[in-house]
Formats: C-alpha cells, sequence, structure tokens
C-alpha cells in the first residue's frame, strides 16, 4: 500500500476571503477549482510539490452560498465544516484545518484503520467537472463528517475510478501550474501521537513528524513571500 500526502485543506468563511488570505499570506493568487454539489461547497486550488511531496497541492475551501441541496439529499459537509467551534475559529480568518493523503487502494487502507479502532468512515465516489474532463476520485467521509483527531488524521482518497487504468490522469498537480509556493514540511502533534504514528505506519503514510503534545498541523511553505507556517492550533 502506498499512501503520500495528496493535499492541504485550509477552510475559508468564503471563496473571497479565503483568495484574499492567500495573496496576503502566500503572495500568490490561487487558481480556480471546482464545486462539490454533494456538500455545497466550493474550492480554489494551487500546486505546492516538491521533490519529498510530489503529489501535494493546495485547497481553499468554504462553503457554497449558492448551493442548493434538496433537503432529502442534505448529509452533514465533510471536513467538519458544519461544526459550529470550526466555523466560529475560521470566521476569525482563513485557518489550515486538515489535510488529505493520496492511496492507491483506499479500502484496504481504511480496512487496516478499522483494525486500529479508528472508524475513517465510508469510501464515497466523488467528481467534478474540469477543463481536461471529468475528475473522479473515492474519498473517505464519516457520516457525522468528521475529521478525527482534530484533523490530524488523514482523510484518504484514491483517484480515478475503481477500475481505472491510468488513476492519476487527471490528478490537480497534472494540470494545475507551478505557484511558486512548495511544501517543505508536514509535523502533526497531537495528545494521542502514539496512536496516531501507528495509524501512519499501518496504511504507509511517512515523511510526516509526529509529536506527542497539543493538538496542532504544522505546514511550513516556501513561498514569494519567504517561509510561511501555517498551523490549525488544535482546532
Amino acid at each position: 500500500m502506498k499512501t503520500q500526502i495528496d493535499h492541504l485543506v485550509v477552510m475559508a468563511a468564503s471563496l473571497d476571503q479565503g483568495v484574499q488570505w492567500c495573496e496576503d499570506t502566500l503572495g500568490i493568487t490561487p487558481g480556480p477549482g471546482g464545486e462539490h454539489e454533494k456538500y455545497g461547497t466550493h474550492n480554489r486550488l494551487f500546486k505546492i510539490a516538491s521533490p519529498q511531496f510530489p503529489l501535494a497541492y493546495f485547497e481553499i475551501i468554504a462553503i457554497n452560498p449558492q448551493a442548493v441541496i434538496p433537503k432529502r439529499a442534505q448529509v452533514p459537509r465533510w471536513f467538519d465544516m458544519d461544526d459550529a467551534a470550526l466555523q466560529k475559529a475560521v470566521a476569525q480568518g482563513p485557518r489550515l484545518i486538515h489535510f488529505v493523503s493520496s492511496t492507491d487502494d483506499v479500502k484496504a487502507a481504511r480496512h487496516v484503520l478499522r483494525t486500529q479502532g479508528i472508524e475513517r468512515g465510508q469510501v464515497v465516489h466523488a467528481s467534478r467537472k474540469s477543463s481536461k474532463g471529468t475528475i473522479n476520485w473515492q474519498i473517505t467521509v464519516r457520516e457525522d463528517g468528521e475529521r478525527l483527531f482534530n484533523g490530524c488524521l488523514p482523510t484518504l482518497i484514491q483517484w480515478g475510478k475503481p477500475d481505472a487504468t491510468e488513476p492519476l490522469r487527471l490528478h490537480p498537480r497534472n494540470s494545475l501550474p507551478r505557484s511558486g509556493v512548495t511544501l517543505q514540511s508536514l509535523t502533526v502533534s497531537h495528545p494521542s501521537g502514539v496512536k496516531l504514528q501507528a495509524a501512519f505506519d499501518a496504511i504507509g503514510l511517512a515523511d510526516i513528524a509526529i509529536e506527542t503534545g497539543p493538538a496542532n498541523l504544522v505546514a511550513s511553505l516556501q513561498t514569494p513571500k519567504g517561509l510561511v507556517r501555517l498551523q490549525s492550533l488544535g482546532i
């Protein structure tokens, strides 16, 4: 099983605020993204790939105020985006809240976590339209929408349809231009650091430092404004 960092997730109160924050904090304007009809969210994206993290990109996500979801189809949004405490935090400014890891066998990775007593959630099939065609992926989403471990345990994603021969052909990193921002490191701190380390080892996720301490995600990015550290601060 091969698992690696796929993308960082920054939540904003609105996508416009997310774009302004990105320009002010990282010194670049994020590229276009898309809409996620099932969850009523939309995003902007840019590449942050580096030799150590070749798939990495950056997602700024927000609830889409224009989205209309029929009541019978409404489900909790992914990434805890309906959580009142999280919404209150990002109302003060966009915040790093989570990260997603790409795996070549999402069902096997989910099963391995379950054997450790961690319910990562059902495997949901999702898609969005892009200029290159329809992008498909499978992603773990809990029925309650929770991230788990204060966002320090990654959501799992497998790109392409289940039978895709070239699952990474439409991966966002292939269509996103270089942004001038690169991911240098990602560090995880959590009171359950030992349990997280065992989970990361079980799914083959390396290159992330794990510490036992207050809940926090710290991403170090090289940017046009120099080295920038983003933190989740336990939210």
